[in-house]
């Protein structure tokens, strides 16, 4: 719904802003290890907009508390992923060359992408450097 600027517009609660949807999805990504389909692709800008300018959101403090808690476990999963990407060594001196990560909304791949690829520069670096320490008679 449109809410005009004398705020005579009404704001219609998306489907999925409700207490039971948002209980059972933050069961789902509790327990998978994997990225669950998101709420929506703007879960959590939707819900502050609409949460911040509408009085008619039933249980409003729960759902609140919800879309963060689904948030933050979300964020935990992509930090995670992260880490194991980061680490990974697939044996053999072969080094892990791409990840795919499914599921995720632009805000969480925002959030990420400065230090993801710093961190990407800063690792290719040091395997470079220690692969021609490697090759370096002198270093041996």
């Amino acid at each position: 719904a449109v809410v005009s600027t004398q705020s005579t517009g009404r704001i219609i609660t998306p489907e999925w802003m409700d207490v039971d949807v948002l209980k059972e999805k933050k069961s789902e990504e509790l327990e998978g290890q994997l990225f669950s389909k998101p709420l929506h692709p703007h879960f959590l800008e939707l819900s502050t907009i609409i949460l911040g300018i509408s009085n008619e959101v039933k249980d409003a403090d729960e759902v609140r508390t919800l879309i963060k808690d689904i948030w933050d476990v979300r964020a935990a999963k992509l930090r995670k992923s992260i880490n194991k990407m980061m680490n990974h060594d697939s044996g053999g001196g072969k080094l892990l060359t791409h990840v795919e990560i499914s599921n995720i909304t632009i805000l969480e791949l925002n959030t990420i992408r400065g230090f993801f690829t710093a961190s990407l520069d800063h690792l290719h670096n040091l395997r470079n450097h220690a692969e021609i320490c490697l090759n370096d008679p002198r270093y041996n």
